[in-house]
């Protein structure tokens, strides 16, 4: 292998967003074959400075420079990792060797669109795949169409995802983590010279987020190839990088051993214990409910195959397991989005039983209006202020000043400081971090004041101390407005905190059910037999 160069420099880089410093003087040096670890809270400024060295629109700095060294072929344009005396590898010319200063070019520039193609990026909670085409055709159309190794190269993407069981399947009927997967082979089979990952494997379970990270630090070591990740998740960050920086409110607080730096972020983190909540009668109950689709190149696919629970009033009632188990379709078959092929799937509104398959008013209809529902790929109105965004989720006219009132209340439910309140409600949802949308996406399902809340992958990029927040959020509603909840989630820490009850679903089928502790051990050893 080639002794290691200086492939990226991030050189003092200041930016603000209405008036607020995102970034303050952050710099930087990464090498081939190394990763650079990002960590830190909801909006401290990682997704912006991912954001900056992708060249994203919007993202130029105030100050400093981002810096991208590079052979440049001054024949054929192609550009290569910077080895000195390295041929091209398209045309076999001699390159030159350049420090390219992205923002400093004009924006039609050759060199910037060249370079902006050798730059990949996975943005969190994303999920742009075209539903409607499968997994192996997602993935060939991000691959030259002129290349002759284009259907081997899909091929070694869907094996290096552990996705090749997947390849005929339609985009649109995987699941988030699925999805997730997928936008990374996309992106990776561009061959990119550097690697943006802004929480890669949040909404992964433990088991598949393993596999993933050991695997892009493979990736980035045998191409010699630079990463920048953003996580919330130490273990990411201790598994994947060579160097980490700990970012707060836009300032590097801390930088160095990646496993040093984490440890300091996670002394303020602490996580306890809540207490069991007192339930009521059965609300929600599942007899042997099955969801059963044919596909042209699959035949019948079983989602969920056979599943039997109830979860009682007051209860929060967690779902675990790997992706792709059927967790999401069975909550979804709960919130009456996906009618079961067979068996029964009712919910109780008053003294009556809803039959959720069945539609109309009188069938779901009846019942849809009590049921909140937190998707994984959930969407903020973006020309809308946060207050307009909450405001309209009401689903009812209001005075002003009542639904100001609501908003207020529920964006400090989730965790917003009482001094940054009337900002927030006045801001759009493009000037806020992912995390922070994400809680206000959160705060839309609490301001109707459903009985029945469901959440899917509520956590999955949040910061430890927001999760916090949240799962403060979900006992006080459940004990102060008897709301019911049934979780999706990988985030073991959050589901022992918060949930009465688990299940453990595997291949659409219930393979434990029982208090949380008693699920999650199960799970555990589950994935040590599996791997």
């Amino acid at each position: 292998m080639e002794r290691s160069v200086e492939l990226l420099t991030i050189e003092n880089v200041t930016k603000t967003f209405n008036g607020r410093i995102v970034l303050s003087n952050v710099s930087a040096k990464i090498s081939t074959g190394k990763v650079l670890g990002l960590i830190g809270k909801s909006a401290a400024g990682k997704s912006v400075l991912i954001h900056m060295i992708r060249g994203s629109e919007g993202y130029a700095p105030d100050s400093g420079r981002i810096l991208y060294s590079v052979n440049r072929c001054l024949k054929c344009g192609n550009m290569d990792l910077p080895f000195p005396g390295v041929p091209c590898s398209k045309c076999g010319a001699e390159p030159k060797t350049e420090k390219i200063d992205y923002w400093g070019l004009k924006e039609y520039d050759p060199i910037r669109q060249e370079l902006k193609g050798r730059i990949a990026i996975m943005i969190q909670r994303t999920f742009a795949l075209f539903g409607d085409k499968s997994v192996v055709e997602n993935i060939l159309e991000a691959i030259d169409q002129n290349d002759p190794a284009r259907v081997d190269k899909a091929v070694n993407m869907l094996e290096f995802v552990n996705m090749t069981h997947r390849a005929t399947h339609i985009a649109r009927d995987l699941s988030g983590g699925e999805k997730q997967r997928i936008v990374m082979a996309r992106q990776l089979a561009k061959d990119p010279l550097f690697f943006l990952a802004d929480e890669p494997t949040g909404t992964l379970d433990p088991n598949t987020s393993e596999l993933i990270h050991r695997r892009l630090v493979e990736y980035v070591r045998d191409r010699n190839i630079c990463m920048v990740l953003a996580s919330h998740w130490p273990e990411a960050v201790n598994e994947m990088a060579d160097y980490a920086i700990w970012l707060d409110a836009g300032n590097a607080v801390m930088e160095g051993n990646p496993r040093d730096v984490t440890g300091k972020f996670m002394e303020e983190y602490h996580f306890e214990k809540g207490e069991a909540g007192q339930t009521g009668e059965p609300l929600i109950v599942l007899e042997d409910a099955k969801k059963h689709y044919f596909s042209v190149s699959r035949g019948v696919v079983k989602a969920v195959d056979g599943v039997s629970f109830d979860i009682r009033e007051r209860e929060i009632f967690a779902l675990v397991g790997l992706s792709g188990a059927g967790k999401t379709t069975t909550s979804r078959m709960i919130a009456g989005m996906t009618p079961a092929t067979s068996g029964k799937v009712r919910v109780r509104i008053g003294e009556d039983w809803v039959d959720m398959s069945e539609s109309g008013f009188a069938g779901r209809g009846r019942a849809t209006p009590y049921i909140g529902f937190l998707h994984q790929e959930y969407t903020l109105y973006p020309f809308d202020t946060i207050l307009q965004n909450l405001s309209t989720s009401i689903g009812m006219k209001m005075p002003a000043e009542l639904a100001k009132m609501k908003a207020i209340r529920v964006l400090l439910s989730v965790g917003f400081p009482k001094k940054d309140i009337e900002k927030i409600l006045y801001s759009y949802p493009d000037s806020l971090s992912v995390g922070e949308c994400q809680r206000i996406a959160f705060a839309q399902v609490l301001i109707k004041e459903p009985k029945i809340i469901i959440l899917d992958e509520p956590t999955g990029t949040m910061d430890p101390i927001t999760k916090i927040i949240i799962a403060k959020s979900v006992l006080k509603a459940r004990d102060e407005l008897d709301e019911t909840f049934v979780v999706v989630s990988h985030d073991m820490d959050f589901i022992l905190n918060c949930c009465d009850r688990a299940v453990f679903m595997k291949d659409g089928k219930i393979a434990d059910t029982g208090p949380p502790e008693k699920v999650i051990r199960g799970f555990r050893e589950n994935r040590e037999m599996d791997k």
